[in-house]
């Protein structure tokens, strides 16, 4: 607001590509929260159970949400206990790791919850990797190598065409 009006002559061409660069830094800093889905039914059976359950621990790991739904066919529906304590027991089986942000709901034959990762788990699991990452990155030494046959400290080695262990004699450098 200064006194004669003051502008700024510029191009906008340059203006325009140091706002985009701008929002491209901004964008890969932000993370992405995906929604992985995985079903199951209220005849699914253990070995299936712990199976999705890995996986859903997995998708939490990654920090993704996961979506539990159990699927009911055919008279299946009248039995809705059986989808709420798989439910129930996935939520308990995860709790070290998850927690519910959506309790379950049933929506025409669908029952399903949302599980979001635990910010505190994430936190330490974060906590963890940053030191490792950072000894990851410490040069190393190369290995040491032997020396070659013409490189003082070498071992004698027999000549081509000499049986090993038969010492084959040198000829010595004359003295100067």
């Amino acid at each position: 607001m200064a006194k004669p009006p003051v502008c700024k002559i510029m191009d906008y061409g340059k203006f325009k590509y140091e706002a985009k660069k701008k929002a491209s830094e901004a964008k890969k800093k932000q993370t992405v929260v995906k929604l992985k889905e995985v079903k199951f039914r209220p005849k699914t059976e253990e070995h299936d159970y712990g199976f999705k359950t890995k996986a859903i621990r997995e998708f939490l790991e990654e920090g993704n949400k996961a979506r539990c739904t159990v699927m009911f066919r055919g008279r299946e529906i009248t039995h809705r206990e059986i989808g709420q304590a798989i439910l129930s027991r996935i939520a308990q089986d995860l709790k070290d790791i998850a927690i519910v942000e959506q309790s379950p709901r049933l929506e025409g034959r669908l029952l399903f919850m949302i599980l979001a990762p635990n910010p505190r788990w994430l936190q330490a699991q974060r906590a963890k990797a940053a030191p490792s990452a950072q000894a990851a990155h410490v040069p190393r030494p190369p290995p040491a190598r032997p020396p070659s046959p013409g490189q003082p400290g070498a071992s004698p080695a027999a000549p081509v065409g000499q049986p090993a262990g038969v010492a084959v004699p040198r000829a010595e450098a004359p003295k100067a």
